[in-house]
């Protein structure tokens, strides 16, 4: 292994365990993300209440809409028998969530529902439009206000006692209420001497809505603060016993993710690990990007034997005298690439041919017309050659073919 990879691997583990020891000891932050979801054991989640449910409500029935819409399990409720023309089940629907969770076609069912005789229980901080708007309501939402408020009974019968609640709550409640259809529940104090009404029971048609605006009250939290349970029981004690239809799959219930980093990414150490794994990784690939390879070689390359070969038949015909023999190869040589190059017949060489390889070749003229004299001279003499015929050829060729 390179010894700048150890170096690089070696920083990277001793940083690592600085981390790892650094973020022992430190205590896991509170996630305070209000998500009112069942599965949820965070201060805002709904885990205990979902224990306890049975306890609070005392239902004859409770089942839980987690796969579908509140639309979607009314609608499938509803005989629409034109003798019939009502739900098969009766009851209340409930919900607990921060804010509207609750789309605008399950809203119109559910008013659909009330209207048939049932009930709904709604606890948020802010309610869906269509709520405010038919039931003849206005809220005042603060969620940047500080998280505490005393809150309390309207009925002093049911309960006198006023709760102090802090964290999730805020000044949240009814500025408007149709006083004709609509009946005070409770009330909380944000500023001392101040009354607002925080949770309402309004009649619609043959039905009631319980609209309640501190949903933290139901949180884990509180139920397991003091005597706060008491607080969220006696609220629930105002609806009508039978059966409940709890809608726990809001916007907040998401499913758990099933990525093999899920456990990391819970884990602040663990999370900056890896990240730092990452990088370090990135780092890496930056400063050996550049490729590293063993020095190659310079090989010579293999001489050519064909022209070595040829020098050696040229010195010996040349030694030997033989010059006749060296000009018909020259003049064999010259013709052939001829043809190969400008595709002229070389059959008769006369005028014609000097003036066709003069416009193709490019070459002088003159050049070309001793070039071919020299030839035929040659090819007519018939006595031997001397070697100054040779060497007259031979420049002849050079100068046309260079």
């Amino acid at each position: 292994m390179d010894k700048n990879i150890k170096i690089y691997i070696a920083i990277l583990v001793f940083v690592l365990a600085l981390i790892l020891v650094a973020d022992r000891d430190q205590p896991k932050p509170i996630d305070w993300s209000p998500t009112y979801s069942v599965n949820d054991k965070i201060p805002l989640g709904l885990y205990v209440f979902d224990k306890e449910i049975h306890g609070f409500l005392k239902p004859q029935k409770l089942e839980k809409i987690v796969t579908e819409t509140p639309y979607e399990f009314l609608d499938s409720k509803y005989d629409e028998d034109t003798l019939v023309e009502n739900y098969s089940i009766k009851g209340t629907i409930l919900n607990i969530s921060e804010a509207n969770n609750i789309d605008n076609q399950s809203m119109t069912e559910i008013f659909y529902f009330v209207s048939h005789g049932n009930n709904a229980f709604l606890s948020m901080r802010e309610f869906p439009s269509a709520i405010l708007d038919s039931l003849k309501l206005r809220t005042n939402v603060n969620f940047g206000l500080p998280d505490s408020n005393s809150t309390w009974l309207a009925n002093k019968k049911v309960s006198s006692k006023t709760y102090h609640l802090k964290e999730g709550v805020g000044d949240d409640y009814f500025l408007k209420i149709d006083t004709l259809n609509t009946t005070v529940l409770g009330y909380q104090s944000y500023v001392p001497k101040q009354k607002h009404v925080n949770f309402i029971k309004v009649a619609y048609k043959s039905g009631y809505f319980y609209l309640h605006t501190q949903p933290a009250a139901f949180s884990n939290f509180h139920l397991l603060k003091k005597d706060h349970y008491q607080y969220a029981e006696n609220v629930l004690s105002y609806l009508p016993k039978g059966d409940v239809f709890w809608y726990t799959k809001g916007i907040n219930d998401e499913k758990i993710s099933q990525s093999p980093l899920r456990y990391i990414f819970s884990q602040p150490a663990l999370k900056w690990a890896w990240y730092l794994s990452l990088i370090g990784i990135l780092i890496f690939i930056i400063f050996n990007a550049k490729r590293k390879q063993r020095i190659v070689p310079i090989l010579k390359p293999l001489p050519n034997l064909t022209i070595d070969f040829t020098k050696t038949i040229g010195n010996l015909y040349y030694q030997e005298g033989d010059h006749d023999n060296i000009i018909d190869k020259k003049i064999i040589y010259f013709l052939e690439r001829i043809r190969n190059e400008y595709l002229l017949d070389t059959t008769k060489l006369d005028d014609d041919f000097i003036k066709k390889l003069h416009l193709k070749s490019g070459k002088d003229e003159t050049d070309i017309r001793e070039l071919v004299f020299l030839i035929n001279e040659h090819r007519k003499s018939y006595h031997g050659s001397l070697e100054e015929d040779l060497i007259r050829i031979n420049n002849a060729i050079e100068k046309v073919l260079n």
